[in-house]
């Protein structure tokens, strides 16, 4: 595995990626340069700034190289249809997961498209199929579970702070990462809409109702200048120490509501998300309105909702048939 210590890092504010060091890697010099020009591609010409992303591309053709030498194909450029089976075998007999070995076929398409394109040799990879996938469906809550969740009694700024993330997070099904970063210029509490950056930096206008902006208007207003122990920042969303929300932090924070609720899921940030597109896809709301309010861009991610949709009806149906 690649140390963290190679890892590339994306600075937002300084706009430059810090790149993984290729020369630590335990592959041969020629595969070493190629590897090394397809991260410097990812990166400006396909437009991977994400650290994550790029990580994870980057480690699992590495790891996949050093599986090609280790049986004697000294270049990526010689890898065969065969080769590419066999590694697909090696990784399925140590036991990964469905998702993991998709997300490794998928990267090595990827690589084998742009070894096609920058050197001019066919794509040893185009006839590999992904393995059968059936995608389970997503962790959702009740309406009597979110009103649980969304009864915070208020008594200090982190009350008003949980209250007004939890409230928007629910009325606008924003993704976390969204969620933490969004700025006082994104939100219009007059007209009740946010603006926020998805993936790959796709910007989308998503409205919110009465409700949440009461409680985002009332933190903001009354408590987010308390919060900012000096520091200066545009973000909405801040921690105990002045700083801004993180990830981990509100996934403590939901799931330390949800304990003292007594909601007994596994609830993440995202079951807020998962919920809010079940929900409106329960009351009437048409697929196409939900992707474009989710960020989707495919609605074939969107329509996973209607599978939970009628996991939902036939519950009920067995619940209701079980009093008659």
């Amino acid at each position: 595995m690649i140390e963290k210590g190679y890892f590339v890092c994306y600075n937002k504010i300084e706009s430059r990626v810090v790149m993984i060091n290729i020369e630590r890697m335990n592959l041969n010099k020629k595969d070493k340069d190629i590897i090394d020009k397809y991260q410097i591609y990812l990166i400006t010409v396909k437009h991977r700034k994400e650290d994550t992303t790029v990580f994870s591309y980057i480690e699992d053709i590495y790891k996949y190289l050093e599986y090609m030498e280790s049986k004697r194909v000294d270049s990526a450029l010689k890898i065969s249809y065969d080769n590419i089976n066999s590694y697909i075998e090696y990784i399925k007999n140590n036991d990964y997961e469905v998702t993991s070995i998709m997300r490794k076929i998928a990267a090595i398409k990827s690589f084998h498209k742009y070894l096609e394109k920058e050197y001019h040799i066919s794509d040893s990879s185009e006839k590999i199929e992904n393995p059968k996938y059936h995608r389970k469906l997503p962790n959702t809550l009740t309406i009597e579970e979110v009103d649980k969740l969304l009864d915070i009694k208020l008594e200090t700024p982190f009350d008003y702070r949980n209250k007004a993330m939890l409230e928007l997070m629910y009325a606008s099904g924003l993704r976390v990462s969204e969620l933490i970063n969004l700025k006082l210029s994104d939100v219009d509490l007059n007209n009740k809409y946010v603006r926020c950056f998805g993936k790959e930096s796709k910007e989308r206008i998503v409205p919110f109702g009465e409700v949440a902006g009461t409680y985002l208007q009332i933190y903001i207003d009354e408590y987010r200048d308390s919060m900012k122990k000096g520091y200066y920042t545009e973000n909405i969303f801040l921690n105990n120490h002045g700083k801004n929300m993180t990830r981990q932090g509100f996934f403590l924070i939901i799931k330390k509501i949800a304990e003292e609720k007594k909601i007994n899921k596994n609830i993440t940030p995202h079951t807020l998300r998962h919920s809010f597109a079940t929900h409106l896809l329960n009351n009437g709301a048409d697929l196409r309105t939900i992707q474009v309010m989710l960020g989707h861009s495919n609605i074939s991610t969107t329509q996973i909702y209607t599978n939970v949709s009628t996991e939902v009806l036939k519950e009920n149906y067995e619940l209701y048939k079980r009093r008659d």
